[in-house]
């Protein structure tokens, strides 16, 4: 059964950084682009990057964008979020996304907090 599980959230100041793992399954990831995407508290869910598969192009939301670096291990089925320069506004919960699979992770808390 393909699944996508997210881990590395958690609570972290202004300023500070975290790094996100998604764990593919299931399925050939390196054949498939992986996205991530978030969702702060009462907003709707709103896409923050995306690695293609085998070109290895990256995207970014504006607003991440410079300070968040998404990347993928496709050896270990991984792909990664590293979040530097976090702000409040960066609180939300995060997910990963396979768009051609349909697949969705469970998602993992992020809290950016004094």
């Amino acid at each position: 059964q393909a699944q996508l599980v997210e881990s590395g959230g958690g609570l972290v100041q202004p300023g500070g950084s975290l790094r996100l793992s998604c764990a593919a399954s299931g399925y050939p990831f390196s054949s498939y682009d992986i996205t991530w995407y978030r969702q702060p508290p009462t907003k709707e869910r709103e896409w923050v990057a995306t690695f293609t598969s085998r070109g290895g192009r990256t995207a970014y939301a504006d607003l991440v964008k410079g300070r968040f670096t998404i990347s993928r291990s496709d050896a270990n089925n991984t792909a990664y979020l590293q979040m530097n320069n976090l702000i409040s506004e960066d609180t939300a919960v995060y997910y990963c996304y396979a768009p051609s699979r349909g697949l969705w992770g469970q998602g993992t808390q992020v809290t950016v907090s004094s």
